[in-house]
């Protein structure tokens, strides 16, 4: 790094796991890889590794930062703050032995376990939490009665809360009465964008089907496959790098 804290391109790029600094100039050299919106192809240009919005075959790689940037899966009845004054368990609490202050991206009901996200990056809490930049959250809910296709069609052609229409990207049943499940019960999937207050449980009740438990999967690339109840990883760089290009960061 140089006195005004400009580093050469393809060391960055090797510095942050793309690959070998020799197949980094490679891939410059193809014009594979685009600093600012612009093509970058002369070996020895210099960026500024904490500000260059730089894509490499087409994915975004996260800016050198001093911020940390978490996956949690929630336990049911753990509260979606970081403190609380009644004394019930909290996101802080799961987090305690972190040195950062932490931000919870977005919230989940008490109720509801699942997929969250922390930080100490406000910005990017905020982006990503915002329902104008559409990003996808998936839950899977286990509800009451057996889910038929007309239900399915309503909820992907709109419903009306109280508070306003919800759009639901997608949904289908993953298990119903002939599946894995109680007789009675079925367990849907649903892909929505925003996250207004106990909006997955209101619009399942609205369609008859209240739901007994629910768990978010997903928030935009980041999967919750792999991480036990209560475990706690970094994201990685490809993660953070889609999530950072869907928040227009």
């Amino acid at each position: 790094m140089d006195d005004e804290g400009l580093v050469r391109l393809q060391k960055l790029l090797a510095a942050s796991g793309v690959a070998s600094r020799r197949k980094c100039e490679e891939l410059m050299l193809a014009g594979e890889v685009q600093v600012d919106g612009e093509v970058v192809t002369r070996l020895g240009t210099k960026v500024d590794p904490a500000a260059a919005r730089i894509l490499v075959s087409g994915r975004r790689l996260p800016p050198v930062s001093p911020h940390v940037y978490l996956v949690l899966n929630k336990p049911r009845g753990v509260v979606s703050t970081m403190s609380d004054p009644q004394a019930r368990r909290t996101l802080g609490d799961l987090v305690a032995d972190r040195p950062e202050r932490l931000f919870h991206v977005g919230r989940l009901d008490t109720d509801t376990s699942g997929l969250i996200l922390l930080t100490n990056d406000g910005d990017f809490a905020q982006q990503v939490a915002h329902p104008s930049f559409e990003v996808d959250k998936t839950y899977v809910a286990e509800v009451d009665g057996e889910v038929f296709p007309r239900t399915i069609k309503q909820l992907l052609e709109g419903v009306t809360l109280d508070d306003g229409p919800v759009q639901v990207r997608q949904a289908k049943v993953i298990a119903g009465r002939h599946g894995r499940n109680q007789p009675g019960r079925s367990v849907v999937e649903l892909v929505i964008h925003e996250g207004r207050n106990r909006i997955v449980r209101r619009l399942l009740e609205h369609v008859g089907h209240p739901v007994r438990q629910l768990t978010r999967t997903s928030i935009g690339p980041v999967r919750l496959a792999g991480l036990r109840t209560g475990e706690i990883r970094e994201l990685s760089a490809g993660e953070l790098g889609d999530l950072l290009e869907l928040a227009a960061l």
